[in-house]
């Protein structure tokens, strides 16, 4: 029997990072201006590495490529990238092309569609989601007026809120907001509006208006979302979105869970509370924080303690 992939994430330091993943999760983060944890990530610009197992210390991507078994899917790369990032300011304003635009200009890269699940905000903490504008030209104008206060619209957020941003959503985290992000697997972002501040050797970050006009969802069309939640003797889980992209659920076990094991491979990032999986005469511990792979095809197991995760799969 195949047994739990656990990942050691990676960090990435941004202008806008903070303290929070070594307050709230308790990792060792390189510095106090450290912006995302790559947890669950085989992209080019930063992979995890597994942590245990006959594979330990082999990168997910290598991974991928060596054990197509473990995974049993059609995508030529790793799909998916899950993140959690700590807004500890506001983020550039932003927009992501979709598969076409990225693999035509981008040498090939995925699109990226994403969706937050909010981890912690600060009261009075809010995200930018979409836009006002009706036409490119009157979006172009908006932004080359800087006329931010009319085109931006704000939106604000509490721990627990989810938000799908498909490619072409205009948006950004706002300052005190801790998100766990599932998107493709792409690094390509086109920024629109940075408040005009400067990094630490004085240079103001790069534009890119004229790819992010290209790109934008003229007018705004925004997707409702509607969760559904099923229960089982000693789990909760709410379904947030299943698309083309991924699928992401909320689990909350409570208790014990008996799971009778998956086709596809599943990711989980714990994001609360401290338990345990079990299959077959195995027992692996799960601490906040951790993040994990279960193989596909992998049999019957349980889940025990009181736990919160999100699980994703392609």
């Amino acid at each position: 029997m195949s047994e739990p992939i656990f990942l050691q994430p990676i960090f990435q330091e941004r202008i806008w990072g903070g303290t929070k993943l070594r307050e709230l999760f308790g990792y060792e983060i390189p510095n106090d201006l450290t912006g995302e944890c790559w947890a669950v990530s085989a992209h080019p610009n930063g992979q995890s590495t597994v942590k245990n197992g006959p594979n330990q210390g082999m990168k997910l991507g290598d991974l991928w490529s060596a054990h197509p078994e473990l995974f049993r899917s059609e995508s030529a790369v790793f799909p998916l990238l899950t993140k959690i990032l700590d807004a500890s300011d506001d983020l550039s304003v932003q927009v992501h092309p979709d598969d076409e635009y990225a693999g035509k200009h981008e040498n090939g890269e995925l699109g990226k569609t994403e969706c937050w699940y909010i981890v912690d905000a600060e009261p009075g903490a809010a995200i930018i989601y979409g836009h006002e504008a009706k036409t490119k030209e009157q979006l172009a104008e908006m932004i080359d007026s800087g006329d931010w206060d009319r085109l931006l619209t704000k939106v604000p957020v509490k721990a627990g809120d989810f938000f799908y941003v498909p490619s072409g959503t205009i948006h950004a985290l706002g300052k005190g907001i801790v998100v766990l992000e599932t998107q493709q697997s792409s690094d390509t972002t086109y920024r629109v509006y940075d408040y005009d501040r400067k990094d630490k050797n004085g240079n103001t970050r790069e534009l890119h208006l004229e790819k992010a006009v290209d790109v934008t969802t003229v007018p705004q069309a925004y997707q409702p979302i509607t969760y559904d939640t099923t229960k089982q003797e000693g789990l909760t889980v709410t379904s947030f979105v299943s698309n083309a992209f991924f699928t992401v659920q909320k689990w909350e076990v409570a208790g014990d869970a008996s799971l009778s094991g998956n086709e596809k491979y599943t990711i989980f990032s714990v994001l609360e509370g401290s338990g345990s999986l079990t299959a077959g005469d195995q027992t692996y511990r799960l601490a906040k924080g951790e993040h994990f792979i279960l193989p596909a095809g992998f049999g019957p197991y349980r889940l025990g303690g009181e736990l919160q995760l999100i699980m994703s799969h392609e």
